[in-house]
């Protein structure tokens, strides 16, 4: 018989992509307000791999990674994507977004994203919102599966992780306190 017990705290890892550069520290700092402090911030990303967002958001598009101190519950998913949707809305303009945010948290195994879109590979996490499977770690890096995106699959997204891997490995050994989406802990 398997025993319930508390996964391991996660790295909450938030994907920005938007037009206008210069929204990027303003949305930081929402976030940061949200669910604490920011660890690191990933440099531009190209995002050139669809044109999905372009009639809503414009082109070209830019992403960047944020990363937060605080580790997280891996079973707060839910409720981040909910918060991260509702701070979209804040950055709207006559009701087209000027940013989307992709939460996820990544841990020593994986790395999983939010959505409320559901597919095969979804698992349904509450709250409207599904959990994605996007990266696995295995034989020393994280590797794509069938499913994911291009953008994460690709070789800079995947040494950024690599990097947010290593520092959640340390952050481990400080054992740093968890964080609740509302920024309690």
């Amino acid at each position: 018989m398997s025993l319930p017990k508390d996964p391991k705290p996660a790295k909450l890892v938030i994907s920005l992509f938007l037009k206008e550069k210069e929204l990027l520290y303003p949305v930081a700092q929402a976030l940061a307000e949200q669910f604490g402090p920011v660890d690191m911030i990933s440099a531009w990303f190209p995002f050139d791999y669809t044109t999905y967002y372009e009639p809503e958001m414009g082109a070209p598009l830019y992403r960047r990674v944020v990363v937060f101190k605080t580790l997280i519950d891996p079973g707060a998913l839910a409720e981040i994507k909910i918060a991260t949707n509702e701070l979209e809305l804040k950055y709207s303009d006559s009701g087209r977004r000027m940013v989307n945010m992709d939460p996820g948290y990544l841990v020593h195994e994986r790395f999983v994203l939010a959505t409320g879109k559901n597919y095969a590979h979804r698992i349904y996490i509450g709250k409207g919102i599904y959990a994605d499977l996007t990266l696995i770690y295995k034989e020393g890096g994280f590797q794509k599966l069938p499913w994911t995106y291009p953008d994460y699959a690709d070789e800079r997204m995947i040494a950024f992780l690599e990097m947010i891997r290593n520092k959640y490995a340390e952050d481990l050994k400080r054992n740093l306190p968890r964080q609740t989406p509302g920024g309690e802990k």
